[in-house]
């Protein structure tokens, strides 16, 4: 029998949904905490060691066997990764018209919320705009698609999937992912207190959890978890560059 823990923590836990649920605990109710820490404090230093605590834990806990079942293989389709880029970059764009639409420039608005954590300087010049442009893609396209995907459409899925199959897992890792972005946007700090917008934040849920079922799809169809991360990063560049060049 193959197993996908290593050795030392078959001691401690089968590889089922009990460890997802253990997972998801002690991963994303610390995070949702940091990163509300974070939009109050506006330092988010620590969010990218979040993100990096997320991408080791794959590695910490899974053997080679176990590596390989979360889809650190190589891909079966490179097609696919083309149509993942293709499928991120449509949707965030998509969700900035819908964003647009309903409430402007508005703080209801969830990329105009998580774009002020950007503090894009009021008149900055085109070429000082593309670099701070630039550096904030580049970031955002490797940090959170690698550490997410390799936790939430990788171990996370994986868990759920060998106790649950692959449908009912992906609605698990997608309820999980969606509700814990709401530490970015939903419940926000603005001038000085929190609130709670509770129809943006159905909306920006729903959103995140859609989102979640196309990356789980780009890694299916792909054969590879890069096929989730190349979703994840191109959705991410694609809200970044709504939120520089295309929001007043």
């Amino acid at each position: 029998m193959e197993h996908e823990l290593k050795p030392l923590w078959r001691k401690c836990f089968s590889y089922n949904w009990k460890f997802g649920l253990f997972l998801i605990a002690i991963i994303c109710i610390p995070r949702f905490i940091l990163v509300l820490n974070a939009n109050e404090s506006a330092n988010y230093s620590y969010t990218g060691l979040i993100m990096l605590v997320s991408a080791i834990v794959p590695f910490l806990f899974l053997n080679r066997q176990g590596r390989k079942v979360i889809g650190l293989t190589k891909p079966r389709n490179y097609l696919w990764l083309l149509f993942a880029i293709i499928i991120g970059l449509v949707f965030s764009v998509a969700l900035y018209f819908i964003g647009e639409l309903f409430y402007g420039n508005g703080f209801e608005n969830w990329y105009v919320y998580i774009g002020k954590s950007y503090n894009i300087p009021v008149g900055i010049s085109g070429n000082d705009k593309l670099m701070m442009f630039a550096i904030m893609a580049l970031t955002g396209m490797l940090f959170s698609p690698i550490g997410e995907e390799l936790f939430f459409r990788g171990i996370v899925h994986s868990t759920f999937a060998k106790s649950l199959g692959d449908a009912k897992a992906s609605i698990i890792d997608g309820a999980a992912f969606a509700l814990t972005h709401i530490s970015h946007f939903g419940l926000v700090f603005i001038s000085g207190s929190w609130r709670f917008f509770t129809v943006p934040a159905m909306i920006w849920v729903v959103s995140m959890f859609i989102v979640s079922l196309l990356f789980f799809l780009c890694r299916h169809k792909s054969g590879s978890i890069l096929g989730a991360m190349l979703c994840h990063a191109a959705f991410n560049l694609g809200m970044i560059y709504c939120i520089f060049y295309l929001m007043d």
